[in-house]
């Protein structure tokens, strides 16, 4: 058995732990070996620790901890609930693989002039910069999170120095910096009219704030989450500013960055405003999301930006189930991001690994990869059906939850994200079925630019944006460290499958737990401070369920 007590030592060590990893690979940037090992090591730490806390939030209720002794609501806290521990849990485990993967790729995108020293250092930032977003106990540090992840960003996605890298980390920054100051704003509206900025003070005060300032504050948070989240109409900027990236950092972006914006909304949608504001607009907002981003996949040629629309797509079942403000949807949503953080980033990494096998990830060039490569057919079948919603993978599982919430809701708004659900997952089906006929099936010289990929060895490689990647010596080699964290993250999704049972009741507990929020006010303030103004039901009249104080 974990003592309870443990927790209050491990909170801070997947922030703490990371950073000091940046400091020590830094100090051993010429020995690259070195600085591998130092990284591996503390992800595989964090990765034990947030299994840890998982563990006890499911246990034992909520963990905090005041960072140098302040108290509540003055100091920092770190906070562990479930939600935060599952996504502390996931995120580790896709930065652990995506590190391996990275590392059987020689840190770099096929360009033996990238700065490999400073991939290692960025990228533990990056990792303390997602652990404290999720554990942040209040805004301000929350924001610091989101800083952490845009200057860790900025470098990995401009890692090479082409100039399309360049423009795409550019344009990355600039709506980062927007969302940045629109969140600023936020934060100073919320201080001005509770007079705190630590999350669960603030759930108590706001419920003496007036209907029209909770609604104009959460409309400012919820566009700077939005952005973040690339929640239409503010998601144009994803698709231009991932492709780009080497494979390992596009789909550390594409399962994890997204998703904090999520968190955030969850949090703050759960905690600080539960009384359904903005619900109708969140619901639209997911809807037209969701056909957007499908039509966008639809029109695309190349597999990396295809997938990028595909991400955009499918945040809007997220949205669907959090609008709902219903257990159901709550959980719906927790379980489908898990899942797409799982498999988003597994089929970002098999296009990394695609583009190893034949050169390119144009569909216009590719062809022939099923018989070329039985093993990456079969890596590529498995995601691809997952993210499609075929039965009985986890996309299907949580797709039916999500159904069935806005079938019990059953507004008109509610009915229209059912019915777009339903078609936006057949086209799903659809776009990966493209994928599947044209880069696998079909001979290569069937594709009409196939010719322009040299099988030899040392071949000059384009790619689908036209520009000179490197002389190539491995074309048609797949390293086993780059198969291996792939695998992996295949096996994970279908984990996610087997146990989907127990794993929809831990999110239906966390989605209680989320609803009830007592049991979050009462462990950041204490018991005494909290009850002084704590309502005398639970917020959003739900029950806390599971092992919670």
């Amino acid at each position: 058995m974990i003592s309870p007590d443990l927790a209050s030592t491990l909170l801070p060590l997947p922030v703490l732990l990371p950073l000091l990893g940046a400091a020590a690979s830094l100090f051993f940037g010429r020995h690259y070996r070195v600085q591998r090992y130092i990284t591996l090591a503390v992800l595989s730490a964090v990765f034990i620790i947030a299994a840890m806390l998982m563990y006890l939030t499911d246990a034992h209720g909520t963990h905090a901890v005041q960072v140098g002794g302040w108290d509540a609501p003055i100091g920092i806290t770190l906070v562990a609930d479930r939600l935060s521990a599952l996504m502390l849990l996931i995120s580790s485990a896709v930065l652990l693989a995506v590190l391996v993967y990275a590392v059987g790729q020689g840190i770099r995108d096929g360009n033996h002039q990238q700065p490999v020293s400073i991939f290692v250092p960025t990228y533990l930032a990056l990792t303390a910069g997602v652990s404290n977003a999720f554990l942040a106990g209040d805004l301000f540090n929350l924001f610091v999170g989101f800083e952490i992840l845009l200057a860790a960003s900025f470098v990995l996605l401009t890692i090479g120095g082409s100039k399309e890298r360049v423009r795409a980390g550019i344009t990355y920054v600039l709506v980062s910096m927007v969302s940045s100051i629109i969140f600023l704003l936020g934060i100073g509206f919320t201080s001005a009219a509770v007079g705190t900025l630590n999350l669960a003070h603030i759930a108590v005060r706001m419920q003496d704030v007036p209907e029209g300032t909770r609604t104009a504050i959460f409309s400012v948070l919820l566009v700077a989450f939005g952005i973040k989240a690339a929640i239409f109409p503010l998601s144009g900027w994803l698709p231009d500013s991932y492709p780009t990236a080497p494979a390992p950092v596009t789909a550390v972006f594409a399962g994890l960055l997204t998703k904090v914006g999520i968190y955030a909304i969850i949090r703050t949608h759960t905690l600080i405003f539960p009384s359904g504001l903005l619900d109708s607009i969140l619901l639209v907002a997911a809807l037209i999301t969701m056909v957007v981003g499908i039509l966008g996949a639809i029109a695309q040629s190349d597999i990396k930006r295809l997938l990028s629309f595909t991400l955009v797509s499918h945040i809007g079942y997220m949205v669907f189930g959090i609008a709902l403000s219903s257990t159901l949807g709550l959980s719906g949503a927790i379980y489908y991001a898990t899942h797409h953080i799982i498999v988003q980033t597994t089929l970002f990494l098999i296009v990394g690994l695609i583009e190893r096998q034949a050169g390119s990830s144009s569909l216009r060039r590719l062809g022939g990869l099923a018989k070329a490569s039985p093993l990456l057919a079969a890596i590529f079948l498995v995601p691809a059906l997952n993210l499609g919603g075929i039965p009985p993978f986890s996309g299907f599982i949580g797709k039916v939850a999500l159904l069935q919430a806005g079938a019990d809701e059953a507004s008109f708004l509610a009915w229209m994200l059912v019915a777009g659900s339903a078609v936006t997952s057949l086209l799903t089906l659809s776009v990966v079925a493209r994928i599947w006929t044209k880069a696998f099936w079909r001979e290569r010289a069937d594709a009409p630019e196939g010719h322009l990929i040299s099988s030899t060895p040392n071949a000059l490689i384009e790619d689908s944006f036209d520009i000179k990647l490197a002389e190539r010596k491995d074309v048609g080699r797949m390293p086993v460290l780059m198969v291996l964290p792939t695998v992996g993250l295949i096996a994970m999704g279908l984990v996610l499958t087997v146990l989907a049972g127990p794993f929809v009741e831990f999110t239906s507990r966390t989605a209680a737990n989320l609803r009830g929020g007592t049991d979050y006010i009462s462990t950041v303030l204490g018991e005494d401070q909290a009850s002084l103004d704590l309502p005398t039901e639970p917020i959003s009249g739900s029950t806390v369920q599971g092992g919670d104080r």
